[in-house]
């Protein structure tokens, strides 16, 4: 004999306590008839104790997988069919006090074996057999014997369609479960998608802004790259001749212009290479005060000689619940949007952008300000939808603005524009500030 092993041992294990705790009621039977009646013949007993024994066997052989566990229930039923009417035969037939027990063992099996019904019609057809005989060797009426039988029937009958109505409904909770399983699986992966096509739209939004900088970054590296080479040239003229006192400190002079040019382009690529690389920065915090400034050198390429950006920063700004690389992304979109804005102005004019940060009732509030032309109050309240846009095409995605109040919804803050009442435009940006710790705060 060999162990099956297709039942869950969870399983198993519940069977075999159930078998377990039959035996010991069956065994405890024994012992309250005992007490309670003076004329319990051994021939009784013996039947309880094998009966119990039965179960205890069933429990040991479902416990080490030598029997399945739906099969057990044939097992169990042929025990107690075997038992009962053992029972009856011994203590008077159809007239013994435990006669009843045959109609409840089929309502038993269907309660202790819900997964399948066949354990349930065989043991029914063998108790309907079970009456028949017993009624034949009392010498019933044959009349009385087929009232007594469709009885039972009807109560069997009642104990099969009661575990077939089990079925179903377990039938129907499984599939239930199994849509709902596959309905969080599809949602799931709605999820995943729509979290991809998000941080895609991100990178492609940044992606533009650097494109939309290049042109400025090529002039700003060239001019530094002018005076290098030109002071480069310088020193090594007047390494080739003797040199005065006054020649080497304007050497000095040149070679610290010559280094501020190299930094220069050093902190401009450094400013592009961070703000096009791609990140994670949930739960991160925001220094309004560092975020204006890398704006300000970012979109310093794209103003060149159109205009200017001036900082006013209060003291002690705190840090906000927006991550820094997002931060600075929001900026630089406001400014990059009014130089362009003051761009199309007519009459032409010099751009002049004023950036601005505060706290705000314990939030800090900053503020970008340009002299364009303003906003149309037609555009105003679809300024910030996704893929709307005033740009000409191929100069704009029409996503910046909707980002950049994703971004700071996302961060329990707020973004809206206004029109400025001396002319052109204002975005006001609110955001929560981060709490300062205790110890900080004391």
């Amino acid at each position: 004999m060999t162990a099956d092993s297709s039942g869950p041992k969870a399983l198993r294990r519940v069977k075999r306590k159930n078998y377990f705790v039959c035996a010991a009621i069956l065994a405890g039977g024994v012992v309250v008839q005992g007490v309670v009646s003076d004329d319990i013949g051994s021939a009784f007993l013996l039947v309880q104790l094998g009966w119990s024994v039965g179960f205890v066997v069933l429990g040991l052989m479902v416990g080490a997988g030598w029997i399945a566990v739906k099969s057990s229930g044939f097992g169990s039923g042929l025990v107690s069919l075997v038992g009962v009417t053992a029972l009856i035969h011994l203590t008077g037939g159809p007239y013994s006090p435990f006669f009843p027990l045959l109609i409840g063992l089929p309502l038993a099996l269907a309660m202790f074996t819900p997964d399948t019904r066949t354990p349930t019609i065989v043991i029914t057809g063998g108790m309907l057999g079970a009456v028949v005989m017993l009624d034949g060797m009392a010498g019933m009426p044959l009349r009385r014997m087929l009232l007594q039988v469709s009885g039972f029937g009807v109560l069997g009958g009642v104990a099969i369609v009661g575990s077939q109505t089990y079925q179903r409904m377990r039938g129907a909770e499984r599939s239930a479960q199994q849509e709902r399983l596959e309905a969080l699986e599809r949602l799931a992966e709605s999820e995943r998608l729509r979290m991809r096509a998000e941080r895609e739209r991100t990178e492609v939004e940044r992606l533009v802004m650097v494109g939309q900088l290049a042109a400025g970054v090529a002039h700003e590296v060239n001019n530094p790259l002018a005076f290098v080479k030109s002071n480069l040239c310088f020193i090594e003229d007047e390494l080739k001749r003797e040199s005065t006192t006054q020649d080497r400190a304007e050497l000095y002079d040149v070679l610290a212009e010559t280094q501020q040019g190299v930094l220069r382009i050093q902190q401009i690529v450094s400013d592009l290479r961070r703000f096009s690389r791609e990140g994670d920065e949930s739960g991160e915090q925001g220094r309004p005060e560092d975020a204006m400034h890398e704006a300000k050198r970012l979109a310093s390429v794209r103003l060149r000689g159109l205009g200017e950006a001036s900082l006013d920063i209060a003291p002690g700004l705190p840090a906000v619940r927006l991550g820094q690389r997002h931060l600075v992304q929001v900026l630089l979109n406001l400014l990059l949007n009014a130089v362009d804005a003051v761009e199309t102005a007519v009459p032409a004019r010099r751009a002049l952008i004023w950036v601005r940060a505060q706290t705000v009732d314990g939030k800090v509030q900053l503020e970008v300000e340009d002299n364009g032309p303003g906003i149309p109050p037609d555009v105003l309240p679809k300024l910030f939808e996704p893929f709307f846009t005033t740009k000409p095409p191929g100069k704009g995605t029409g996503l910046g603005l909707a980002l950049c109040r994703e971004y700071v919804s996302r961060a329990g803050g707020t973004l809206h524009a206004e029109n400025r009442p001396e002319g052109g435009a204002r975005f006001v940006l609110v955001l929560p500030a981060v709490p300062k710790p205790a110890s900080a705060a004391a």
